[in-house]
């Protein structure tokens, strides 16, 4: 009975979407679905999932691909997912990088070569359960265009679950994306997302695809997913991981919100700094010939407020060259993402 429901759950079309994806402008052969596994040093893992994933991509009776794409491993991940792709020719395709150049651009390399109309994102340890697929596509079938997990309960120690939490309080404070669990690897992606927004991915912008998603205009939403503990390999994550996490936070802040007019950004930084400047530089002066008879060369104070004014003049000029650069950088068609055209040649 289960089997039959899930063959019978269509995968979800967009009868309003006339973009043509990355696979139309390329000729390759479209899938109904493609699943997009980054791995570094999985070697006990990667056959044990592409076993539980393909069971259930296949209830669901529909054509699919797997792409690995190692990320410099050091074991015998390649010769795993090799093996994997000799097995299974025409659905496991495999991406080897050079060395290791981190989970971005990884998943940047599966997003520019997959053929999905939807585009699954998996971590490649075990955690993320396969099982959970039917239950993304349903909430696709709704109208959303990114679907993320939400690891409930969470079974990792508190070393990672505590910065976790944190992180993900500062993102939906700071972006207004409600997502409990945004640095989850598993999610559902519609296709047009993936062509609309992976090419801007780097540094550790991954995480960060559904605050841009819905920048863009996409809709977004989450589920609880279960999940498992590790059972073979380490965790790459650190405190390193966590600062970047941070960092990219700012950066993503500021090219989602300042992006079109980065002088709205630093224009009012740079007036408050030199108002500020100036109002220390009159008191001083008030101060040293009115109150205290005192040369005013001699106040400390005064020069803060010349550094402050300087300061503030540098911000105002730093938003002006930026104006300049985004205005003769940027083509005309980066400023918008079209959901429909109708009769538009």
């Amino acid at each position: 009975m289960q089997q039959m429901e899930m063959s019978s759950l269509a995968i979800p079309q967009r009868a309003d979407t006339a973009v043509a994806t990355t696979a139309e402008k390329n000729g390759r052969q479209r899938v109904a679905i493609s699943v997009v596994i980054p791995v570094m040093n999985e070697q006990e893992n990667v056959r044990p999932l592409f076993e539980r994933l393909t069971a259930q991509l296949e209830q669901l009776g529909q054509s699919y691909e797997v792409i690995f794409v190692d990320d410099g491993s050091t074991d015998n991940t390649f010769a795993e997912v090799k093996a994997l792709h000799d097995e299974h020719p025409g659905i496991v395709r495999v991406i080897r990088f050079r060395k290791n150049f981190g989970k971005t651009p990884a998943l940047v390399a599966g997003f520019s070569r997959c053929r999905g109309e939807i585009v699954f994102t998996m971590d490649g340890d075990l955690q993320d359960d396969p099982a959970e697929i039917p239950r993304f596509l349903e909430k696709l079938e709704e109208g959303y265009d990114l679907v993320s997990g939400w690891k409930y309960p969470r079974l990792d120690p508190i070393t990672k679950t505590f910065p976790s939490r944190v992180f993900n309080a500062l993102v939906r404070t700071l972006t207004g994306v409600p997502l409990h669990d945004i640095n989850n690897g598993f999610k559902a992606y519609r296709r047009e997302v993936i062509d609309d927004v992976h090419l801007k991915l780097y540094g550790e912008f991954h995480r960060f695809v559904p605050v841009m998603a819905q920048w863009r205009g996409y809709r977004v939403t989450e589920i609880k997913v279960r999940h498992h503990p590790r059972r073979f390999g380490v965790s790459k994550f650190g405190a390193r991981r966590f600062a970047r996490g941070l960092i990219d936070l700012l950066n993503v802040l500021f090219l989602t919100t300042f992006l079109r007019t980065p002088l709205r950004f630093f224009g009012p930084f740079g007036f408050w700094t030199f108002v500020l400047g100036l109002l220390i530089d009159a008191w001083v002066v008030i101060r040293s010939r009115l109150i205290e008879n005192q040369p005013i060369h001699t106040q400390p104070m005064l020069f803060v407020g010349i550094l402050l004014m300087i300061f503030g003049v540098q911000f105002v000029l730093v938003g002006l060259q930026s104006e300049m650069i985004r205005h003769y950088a940027f083509q005309p068609g980066e400023e918008y993402s079209i959901k429909q055209e109708i009769d538009v040649q």
